[in-house]
């Protein structure tokens, strides 16, 4: 039986922040054949995906959002999971990009016809969609990483990742196992211990953790945002520039770094008073070598009596328990794994198939790269959003995710005008940009501040995820498509 097959000009995977940022901005430049698809059951992406207790974004919420769909309503200076996802549903509905979207619906394979000069992807579903443009929204946050520990196999009672929050799994009166102590880690920790009988927080190394300034947002305020044209505009302003400030430290500033690791070491000293337990909490590495965390209750939540901080490597995990390289045992009712995500591993688990029957994990293999972060070379009219080295560490992504809509909207224009239906990024084009990209990142606190992070690639020790520089500095990137970039075809 041969499977349904149809037909759009733009094809779209993944309905988060990206997916829908470059949907709406199609529909905005009168191209409505487009379709995006989505895996899971509902839009948002990491903000439909992760759901655990106390998730929340880590960058002020009228910065986290569209420039062009800016939102009055927010409640607090940080938004919670479900604030955000349901802003991304107004928006969806908002800008009428609805109709597009197919949710349940996974990308499983996409592979170029030379011949037709399309893509045809597979889905889970088992249907082909043929597609003259294919744009990844997947992202980065949404792949978990689990640790590979001695006996993990064996443990008995529920086990899951933050990212899949077991929400039927009863807490209340356990013995709880959280392993790591990252991003997600210090969101959901201060939430659980209360219900426990005894919570095991096993620290592999420390994060450098700064005071987390959610203020409620008052109706006063609110209601000055709604009846004055321009105040989001102006307060998302100021706060890019705030946070846009901060980009020199990363990159070699080493006193406005030191001022940075000062509030840190203010931060724990002010809410732990034991030394002992303080020692354990500092990091030996730079600030911002791995990603600064936000947090008031974390450290006071390590200070309740029935919570331990465990910095003894695992040794091994049992039916019922987790043995340390000391020899002590300690109870375990629940395991649950606060260890981030795949962030370098990029598409990974999905097969792509460019020119000359070439997978996208191939020419990764060596070193994950694309030119802008955008198009990879020997992948024709294939553009990644948050794709390598566009992360950030010091500001909003949604900045970026703009500007690489804004390029790629610009891309399919520039094919409009010159009556061509297939352009590559040239070999050479991607190879000066990440030859510079590598300069760049070489004396950078992500690969110069004396810590493994999830910012790079386990196997050369390179930061594929993070962009070296500013965001004004990608965004002037990104403002102008150059032909010369690029091979065009018919």
């Amino acid at each position: 039986m041969t499977a349904a097959r149809e037909a759009v000009d733009v094809l779209i995977v993944g309905a988060g922040f990206s997916g829908l940022c470059m949907a709406i901005k199609l529909r905005e430049a009168g191209m409505d054949s487009f379709l995006v698809i989505e895996k899971a059951d509902d839009i948002g992406g990491t903000w439909y995906e992760n759901r655990y207790p106390g998730c929340a974004c880590d960058v002020p919420s009228h910065l986290y959002s569209f420039s062009f769909d800016r939102n009055a309503e927010w409640s607090e200076m940080f938004a919670s999971q479900q604030e955000i996802q349901a802003y991304l549903k107004r928006c969806a509905k908002r800008h009428g990009i609805l109709p597009h979207i197919r949710l349940r619906t996974a990308l499983r394979e996409a592979q170029w016809s030379e011949e037709r000069q399309r893509w045809s992807v597979l889905t889970n579903t088992g249907e082909v969609i043929e597609a003259r443009v294919l744009v990844s929204g997947m992202g980065a946050l949404h792949v978990p990483r689990y640790p590979e520990l001695k006996g993990l196999g064996r443990f008995e009672g529920p086990h899951f990742h933050s990212a899949t929050w077991d929400a039927s799994a009863s807490l209340v009166g356990k013995n709880i196992a959280v392993i790591g102590t990252g991003a997600s880690a210090v969101q959901f920790i201060p939430h659980i211990a209360p219900r426990a009988s005894k919570l095991f927080v096993y620290q592999r190394t420390p994060g450098w953790i700064i005071p987390r300034l959610n203020l409620p947002i008052t109706e006063r305020a609110r209601k000055c945002f709604r009846r004055v044209p321009g105040a989001t505009w102006a307060f998302r302003t100021f706060l890019f520039w705030a946070l846009e400030i901060r980009v020199p430290a990363f990159l070699g500033n080493l006193k406005m770094r030191k001022k940075g690791e000062e509030m840190a070491r203010q931060h724990l000293e002010k809410q732990v008073a034991d030394p002992q337990l303080r020692a354990k909490l500092t990091p030996n590495y730079e600030f911002g070598c791995k990603r600064v965390l936000l947090s008031n209750d974390f450290y006071p939540t390590l200070l309740r009596p029935q919570v331990e901080l465990v910095t003894d490597p695992i040794a091994e995990v049992r039916e019922r328990s987790i043995v340390t390289a000391d020899g002590q045992e300690r109870a375990a009712d629940v395991l649950i794994f606060g260890t981030g995500f795949r962030v370098t591993e990029l598409l990974k688990g999905t097969r792509i198939v460019g020119r000359r029957g070439i997978e996208l994990q191939e020419a990764w293999r060596e070193r994950v790269s694309a030119f802008l972060g955008v198009t990879v070379s020997g992948f024709p009219n294939f553009f990644l959003l948050l794709g390598p080295n566009t992360g950030l560490g010091h500001n909003s992504v949604v900045l970026m995710i703009e500007a690489q809509v804004k390029y790629v909207v610009e891309c399919l224009k520039l094919m409009r005008r010159r009556r061509q239906s297939v352009m590559d990024v040239r070999a050479d084009t991607q190879k000066r940009f990440v030859e510079t990209l590598r300069r760049k990142l070489a004396g950078t606190v992500w690969e110069a501040g004396g810590c493994r992070s999830w910012y790079q690639d386990p196997r050369t020790g390179e930061s594929p995820a993070i962009w070296p520089g500013s965001v004004v500095s990608y965004q002037r990137r990104m403002n102008r498509v150059s032909a010369a970039d690029y091979m065009f075809g018919t």
